[in-house]
């Protein structure tokens, strides 16, 4: 057999295990997207089970532990009413137009508790912060899966991103471009809601 006939017989068997494989496979009746974001804690619509340690690895090496969980993807998070938000942004010093839903509707959509008061926003890059649900209230968080009419891309400040309008508020737009957005964790992939 030449190098030829060899490597077009391995291509068709290749091909043909691909598409046994595929068959065997069970298929969803929903074509969903990849999950985004996890709610865990003081949920009551969980469409997840508990972590698992071995195929949840970021969130297991982050040390997360739940036995229920909310996750959403893209099209979950995009399905919902979006705000659209203009702050300055602390990396070019430009104002940018963020849009997504507010975080308490994404919260409402999990089956939070209404009476949650505080909210750990992780980052995928392990940054995590309190928010107490007075200032996701009052600030007017949203949860960010658009910049400037494009999605936010993973690398960049996205996939999501935790954030509101500080420009709007005296205590925020008074303090260094820098110091604004602490409460706002970019990449944001979890978050927790604790009583």
């Amino acid at each position: 057999m030449n190098k030829r006939d060899f490597l077009n017989a391995a291509g068709a068997s290749a091909t043909l295990l691909a598409s046994g494989v595929a068959d065997a496979a069970p298929r969803k009746s929903n074509a969903a997207g990849p999950g985004l974001l996890t709610v865990t804690g003081a949920i009551s619509s969980p469409n997840r089970g508990a972590l698992n340690h071995s195929l949840d690895q970021m969130m297991h090496k982050q040390h997360l532990e739940f036995d229920k969980a909310r996750v959403f993807d893209f099209a979950a998070l995009t399905a919902l009413p979006a705000v659209s938000i203009h702050p300055t942004l602390e990396y070019d010093g430009k104002q940018h137009v963020l849009r997504g839903p507010l975080l308490l509707d994404v919260m409402q959509a999990a089956g939070a508790d209404r009476k949650a008061a505080n909210f750990l926003l992780r980052a995928i890059d392990g940054y995590a912060v309190l928010a107490p649900r007075a200032d996701i209230e009052r600030y007017r968080f949203i949860i960010a899966t658009h910049m400037d009419g494009q999605p936010l891309a993973l690398g960049g400040l996205g996939p999501l991103w935790a954030v509101y309008e500080a420009d709007r508020y005296a205590d925020m737009r008074d303090k260094p471009l820098t110091a604004r957005f602490g409460l706002c964790p970019w990449g944001l992939y979890h978050i927790a809601v604790s009583v």
